[in-house]
């Protein structure tokens, strides 16, 4: 894929976020691409569902394994504004999507690239996953950024 592509489906990676930060969510939003079509996407619901868990990533994944029928999401790429935590990289791994292409980069628990590359780590013999970051980089910070500056 090339970058207008990627940047094309961040885009809509962000409308999510914004629904995400619109219900009151940490704004995050993610979406799942097979053969050029978008077929799940998701966004932070913890607070309304009260799951640690129901982070962007994991419901987007796992709409794509139903829709699929099936837990592993080869040829997939996923697309989210924030770099995944511990649990959605390994979630990742587990589901080994084609790449995962993200936005904004988490210093403090960010695990394809920041404080760790979890996805590609060859000493936890399940393959690897490449992430890519960076990709709207700016719009997705900001909204992470406004949302904290509004809440404190």
């Amino acid at each position: 894929m090339t970058l207008h592509e990627h940047e094309r489906w961040m885009r809509e990676a962000i409308l999510l976020a914004r629904k995400a930060r619109d219900e009151g969510e940490t704004p995050v939003g993610a979406l799942v691409v097979w053969g050029g079509r978008k077929i799940a996407e998701g966004y932070n619901l913890r607070e309304k569902l009260q799951d640690s868990a129901a982070h962007a990533e994991m419901l987007a994944l796992q709409a794509a394994a139903q829709k699929l029928g099936s837990r592993r999401l080869e040829g997939c790429i996923l697309y989210v504004t924030l770099e995944p935590c511990p649990m959605c990289a390994g979630a990742i791994l587990l589901a080994r999507p084609e790449a995962v292409v993200f936005g904004a980069y988490d210093g403090r628990s960010g695990c394809c690239g920041s404080v760790y590359r979890l996805t590609e780590d060859p000493a936890l013999g399940l393959g690897s996953v490449p992430a890519y970051g960076g990709v709207l980089e700016a719009e997705c910070a900001a909204l992470l950024i406004d949302f904290f500056e509004q809440r404190r």
